[in-house]
């Protein structure tokens, strides 16, 4: 490949916002609101105000779960497809305040926010852009209506760090007109109000991965070709009508297995620095299900969609959907912990006194320590200077004891414990010279996937 393609390549890099969400790897969804009482995934917007009315509700007892299992912030269902509101809002009468929840006084935005504050937390919402309560939903009013929604939850809950923007639409199913969202004004006001928030979904920062079952390709590039990322974030499973397979055609590329290598991007002369996010839930649905309890991802599941996620240069989003009373499940929070003190573990085991030595113009990194037994190690690259990684090898004293693809802003690479005081990572394919600015040995002793 000539040079000034790969000068191409590595001239993408992320923005200041993707930097920020990079660092971050790793946070929670928490899908609340009618459909929590109706049982249901999505609601048709009929639902009466006065269903809404968790008893015990306490997003401090969320934030501290979500705390524990090693997660960043906290994005909200602030308003789901049944367009039932969290909020006090002055938009719609379908929200909070008509129903008994705090006799119509609470707000759960605000709730989460401080309970967030209260943890360590980032704060971020969902808004969803289908609306099937909205009279307006289907004309140009709605697009102001929506504006509305957003400068309230932009500019009354502090700072904001992400705004997930969901496709799902299914208003030709409804008898309504589709509406033509303008994500443009979305995109430009969400920044106006927040400078520095990272948009999700529909939206130009980070990318769906492509499903909701938390797979993963085994090379996930940030280098993709530009496409139209406001028509994109559309679960397979949710093509309910024509309308949907096209849209679904339209943005087939969000799907393809690959999508970032040197083959691949041949074809295309636009680029964009665009990283995937694994969004899976902890159980079988979004929303709480009472009898959906048994459909709890064991830890060693979430456990391997982590390592292909968060430790294989994407970031997860795990959803966790608190029940009727207003609390997450018992079970549900035990399993965080679990996995919080599965990732703690393996922070505490990262061996110090780490010696490296960066030679061959940079294709090789040796590091010398203690001896003792080890089974993986971090890596990052600077990603400032774009992805640049396509293979890598890991040996010990001349043998080789893991061979992997990308690299990327996280990759954790897991091998058979061995008892050594050396490593040597060769980097044998690359876009130009690497930049590598992490390398963590991690003692054997943490846990593993089985």
């Amino acid at each position: 490949m000539d040079n000034e393609r790969l000068d191409l390549y590595t001239s993408i890099v992320p923005n200041r916002r993707q930097l920020i969400i990079q660092d971050m790897k790793y946070y929670a969804f928490i899908h609340y609101g009618v459909n929590t009482f109706t049982n249901r995934e999505w609601g048709n917007g009929k639902e009466s105000e006065s269903i809404f009315n968790p008893v015990k509700q306490n997003t401090d007892q969320w934030c501290e779960a979500i705390k524990e299992a090693g997660m960043k912030g906290v994005i909200l269902t602030c308003k789901h497809h049944d367009g039932f509101c969290l909020w006090q809002t002055e938009t719609t009468e379908h929200s909070i305040k008509n129903s008994p929840y705090k006799n119509g006084k609470g707000d759960v935005v605000r709730e989460v926010s401080e309970s967030c504050k209260k943890y360590g937390l980032k704060f971020g919402v969902y808004l969803s852009p289908w609306d099937r309560n909205a009279k307006c939903y289907g004309t140009p009013e709605y697009n102001d209506f929506y504006i509305r929604q957003l400068t309230e939850l932009l500019t009354n809950y502090g700072d904001i760090f992400m705004l997930w923007l969901d496709g799902a639409c299914g208003a030709k199913a409804d008898g309504q007109p589709v509406q033509k969202y303008d994500f443009e004004r979305i995109w430009s006001t969400a920044l106006e109000l927040q400078p520095d928030i990272v948009m999700s979904g529909c939206a130009p920062d980070v990318r769906w991965i492509g499903n909701e079952s938390g797979k993963t390709r085994e090379s996930e590039w940030n280098v993709v070709p530009k496409f139209e990322y406001d028509q994109q974030n559309i679960a397979a499973n949710c093509q309910t009508d024509n309308d949907m397979k096209k849209f679904q055609k339209r943005c087939q590329d969000v799907m393809l297995p690959d999508m970032g290598s040197r083959d691949f991007l041949s074809n295309y002369d636009e680029f964009m620095w665009y990283p995937a996010e694994v969004d899976v839930s902890i159980r079988l649905g979004w929303f709480y299900h009472p009898m959906q309890r048994l459909t709890l991802k064991s830890l060693n599941h979430l456990m391997k969609i982590y390592y292909n996620s968060a430790g294989n240069n994407s970031l997860m989003l795990l959803n966790i959907p608190p029940d009727r009373k207003g609390l997450l499940a018992n079970a549900d929070v035990r399993r965080l912990k679990e996995m919080g003190k599965w990732i703690k573990k393996e922070d505490e085991l990262v061996v110090k006194d780490v010696k490296s030595e960066t030679v061959n113009n940079g294709f090789e990194i040796k590091l010398t320590f203690p001896a003792q037994s080890i089974d993986r190690i971090r890596l990052a690259e600077d990603t400032t200077k774009s992805q640049r990684v396509e293979r890598f090898s890991i040996h010990s004293s001349g043998k080789k004891i893991f061979e992997g693809t990308i690299i990327g802003f996280s990759k954790i690479a897991v091998f058979e414990p061995i008892v050594t005081d050396n490593l040597t990572i060769k980097i044998t394919e690359c876009r130009k010279e690497p930049y590598i600015n992490k390398t963590e040995v991690v003692a054997t002793g943490a846990y593993r996937v089985k």
